[in-house]
């Protein structure tokens, strides 16, 4: 079953590429006390993944930090090493937006968001969603329901939901 609002996530450990190689992020500490927003895709370097996804929340960066989020996350299950490189590529580390790598897809499919488009060559990635949470709760939950489109989970559709 899908996560939704009012859920509380599930503790995570998510990967992203530190000065000294892979380095284990804990979701449930990043979350703890805090308000963030986490959006997905299914993966990095994929057409609307790069041209729409990620730059709707690179636009939108300083409306959530006026509303008082504390970090915008995406998370894809992709390795830190492709995470990194696409965060660069794309401008969204220098835009202060959080790349997460989802490697093993645990945290994607413990929240229901898991599917794959073997046609596509898309094998356990995640769905396209974006999500409000505050202190470790969904506040906030939208799943796109489209197939390459990033409408109710882009960057603007999210801060009006907020």
């Amino acid at each position: 079953m899908a996560i939704s609002a009012g859920d509380r996530l599930p503790e995570a450990t998510l990967l992203k590429l530190g000065e000294a190689g892979p380095e284990q992020v804990s979701l449930g500490e990043t979350l703890s006390g805090r308000k963030v927003v986490i959006f997905a895709l299914p993966g990095a370097f994929t057409p609307t993944c790069s041209s729409a996804h990620v730059p709707s929340f690179m636009r939108t960066k300083a409306g959530f930090d006026a509303k008082g989020v504390d970090e915008i996350i995406c998370i894809s299950v992709n390795d830190p090493f492709v995470m990194k490189a696409w965060g660069e590529a794309t401008g969204a580390t220098e835009a202060g937006l959080t790349m997460l790598a989802d490697p093993e897809c645990a945290f994607t499919a413990a929240i229901g968001m898991e599917f794959s488009a073997e046609p596509a060559g898309l094998i356990r990635r995640s769905k396209r969603y974006a999500m409000y949470v505050e202190d470790g709760t969904v506040s906030v939950f939208h799943e796109e329901t489209g197939r390459g489109t990033c409408e109710i989970s882009g960057g603007e559709a999210l801060l009006a939901a907020i």
